[in-house]
């Protein structure tokens, strides 16, 4: 209902009086929406294999709701990669999973039901075979030790793929919360029968098996699956009665259950996350039967662990977040010694975790990408990883150069990022943007844009401040826990004290500086021109204007009770303290809002909320809704818009110094 009395229109741009050689939107859109992606990157158990999904686009290069499956032989040099598919037709296929023996792996596809992902086998040189004919939604499968069973997660009759950041199911008629349970379910091999072992009223999350393969570890929690997240628990459930046995419940989020080589512990990342699938925390370990509590095997470590795997030689692998860039490192968990096996100013992601690793953990894949490197899949030797694909060879990138930086914020040293314009001339005068993460609890790493990214900005002639204020991974647990119930207090101060180094140095007019964000962002745009009028025009997507309305909007109110303390009705003094609604009269600054109509995390009356009261009070200010998109905005017309509109708007208002 909210979007309808708002029209999509193009927006004619006019070209910049500071920046000769910018790009235009076209070109920019181009190499964006020319990337070609990965999904996974998976390596074979005896590391002689790695295969990869590339997601596909359509001829008129939008993106493709179809994939397809390569593999390659690592230890044949010189050897192509081929393509490995349910059929000769195109279809989604996904979520690559090797058996122990590295004969075989498992594959979700909808090569005989479009729109319905089964479970398929395939082997390297074999035909792929399908084992299932569920009706729902499945999720990533993995072989049991012995390699008897497949495991998967399944969510019967599911009307969308789960998660937060799609599309809410509109209401209407009665309010009911209907609930779609994802069970943990066992494909045999064999006989090739499904059975779901977890409690029908219960919602997994991730999972490992023992080394035995008799149980399996899982995180899960009752009710809605998109809300509970944050309050799930640790469990064990035997893999032939479904007996459950609770491990661990804890204070905070976990994620990443991995269950030792000797069965005897559970190892997992916990800590204060703000949202599903962006981990960061430190890493527990904790007996498998439970009773006691977990050890904490990285405290004081000043960075953010994000994914982690158990080696035969008892040594924990990880992934972590680490001086706004990226590291793989390996514990001896007895001793608690690290040793850095990589590191790089760049992103990992692969599928839901960041990295995969072959049995022993000589070899890794992981599909690498940062700021000068569009992604690609890569593989080899820990710290020796060779580039395998070569998709994305042929794009530049658009925008500047980036600098680390790292300033003093009351007590803590804060990192961030500051990109130069294109084509950048220190004898000039430069607008700047001020580019607020998500999260909180996430940061802003060096990675190729894929979609609306305030990256673009540097190529228009602008410098882009990305900053990790506190409350950002990467610094460790205290500097994660350090905006609790202190929103938009000591990380705006973090972000105006970043700025001001950069103004001191280098060639910024403090007139022409913008600020903009999306989710937590888009809060913290909004909560800035409430407390500065240092801004002269503001860009907030998916924002939150006012906390206390907001707790009974959304549909994810379990993640704000570690951060406020409360619930509103217990506290609504915390959660009025840091609503940028509460100051909306000292707002002097243009700024153009954005949605999704079906924003289940950010949802939509926030942004009319903020909008209505800046038009009321005679603010310059204009509000875009786009039909159809939940949190994250997907469509490619609406991306387009987007990213016109929010150039547009700092053309505008962010005019050349006189």
């Amino acid at each position: 209902m909210y979007s309808r009395n708002f029209v999509l229109t193009s927006l004619a741009l006019t070209a910049l009086t500071f920046g000769a050689s910018a790009q235009t939107v076209p070109e920019l859109l181009s190499t964006i929406s020319g990337t070609t992606l990965y999904r996974d990157a998976v390596v074979s158990q005896d590391g002689h294999f790695v295969a990869w999904t590339v997601n596909l686009r359509n001829p008129d290069n939008t993106a493709s709701r179809n994939s397809e499956i390569w593999l390659l032989d690592l230890n044949s040099p010189g050897a192509a990669a081929r393509k490995i598919s349910a059929s000769k037709a195109l279809h989604a296929e996904h979520s690559i999973a090797w058996s122990p023996d590295s004969k075989r792996f498992a594959f979700l596809s909808d090569a005989e039901d479009a729109g319905q992902l089964q479970l398929y086998v395939d082997s390297p040189g074999g035909q792929a075979h399908r084992l299932t004919t569920l009706k729902g939604f499945l999720a990533t499968p993995a072989w049991s030790p012995d390699g008897s069973t497949i495991a998967v997660l399944f969510t019967e009759n599911a009307p969308r793929a789960s998660g937060p950041l799609e599309p809410s199911t509109k209401p209407s008629g009665l309010v009911e919360e209907k609930i779609y349970e994802q069970r943990l379910t066992l494909v045999d091999t064999h006989s090739e029968k499904a059975r779901s072992i977890s409690p029908e009223d219960t919602y997994v999350y991730e999972y490992d098996w023992s080394p035995d393969s008799q149980q399996l570890a899982y995180t899960a929690a009752k009710g809605n699956g998109d809300n509970n997240w944050w309050v799930a628990r640790l469990f064990t459930i035997s893999a032939s009665s479904g007996e459950v046995h609770e491990v661990y419940k804890p204070a905070l989020q976990i994620a990443n259950p991995r269950w030792s080589p000797d069965g005897k512990q559970i190892a997992f990342i916990s800590g204060i996350m703000s949202d599903e699938g962006s981990t960061g925390g430190d890493i527990y370990a904790v007996p498998a039967p439970g009773g006691v509590e977990p050890h904490d095997l990285t405290p004081g470590r000043h960075s953010s662990p994000s994914s982690i795997r158990w080696l035969p030689s008892g040594r924990i692998l990880f992934t972590e977040t680490i001086n706004g860039g990226t590291a793989l490192a390996s514990m001896d968990p007895p001793s608690r010694t690290v040793e850095t096996l990589w590191t790089g100013d760049e992103s990992l992601k692969n599928g839901d975790e960041t990295f995969s690793a072959s049995n022993d953990g000589k070899t890794i894949a992981s599909i690498r990408s940062s700021w000068t490197m569009a992604p690609e899949v890569w593989a080899g030797a820990t710290g020796e990883w060779k580039k395998r694909t070569t998709a994305n060879d042929s794009l530049k990138p658009l925008w500047g150069r980036t600098e680390n930086l790292r300033w003093r914020s009351d007590d803590f040293e804060v990192q961030g990022w500051l990109m130069y314009p294109v084509n950048y001339d220190a004898s000039k005068k430069y607008p700047m943007i001020v580019s607020v993460h998500g999260g909180p609890a996430s940061a802003k790493k060096p990675s190729w844009p894929t979609a609306f990214d305030m990256t673009s900005l540097s190529s228009q002639g602008y410098f882009v401040f990305f900053p990790n204020p506190r409350g950002s991974y990467g610094a460790g647990e205290g500097f994660t826990h350090a905006n609790v119930k202190d929103f938009g207090q000591g990380d705006l101060r973090d972000i105006l004290l970043g700025m001001d180094q950069e103004i001191k140095t280098l060639p910024i007019d403090p007139a022409r500086i913008g600020i903009a964000g999306w989710s937590y962002g888009g809060y913290m745009t909004m909560w800035a021109i409430t407390q500065t009028r240092r801004f002269h025009a503001a860009v907030a997507g998916a924002g939150i204007a006012n906390w206390q309305s907001y707790y009974g909007e959304n549909l994810i109110d379990q993640w704000m009770i570690p951060y406020f303390g409360a619930s509103v009705y217990d506290n609504p003094g915390v959660y009025a303290k840091s609503s940028p609604i509460t100051y909306i009269k000292n707002v002097k600054t243009p700024t153009l809002i954005a949605v999704g109509d079906s924003d289940a995390e950010c949802p939509a009356p926030q942004s009319f909320e903020f909008w209505h009261a800046l038009k009321t009070l005679g603010i310059k200010t204009e509000l875009i809704v786009y039909p159809g998109e939940g949190h994250a905005v997907r469509q490619p017309a609406h991306v387009q818009d987007l990213l016109q509109r929010t150039i547009g708007w700092f053309n505008e208002n962010l005019k050349a110094s006189k």
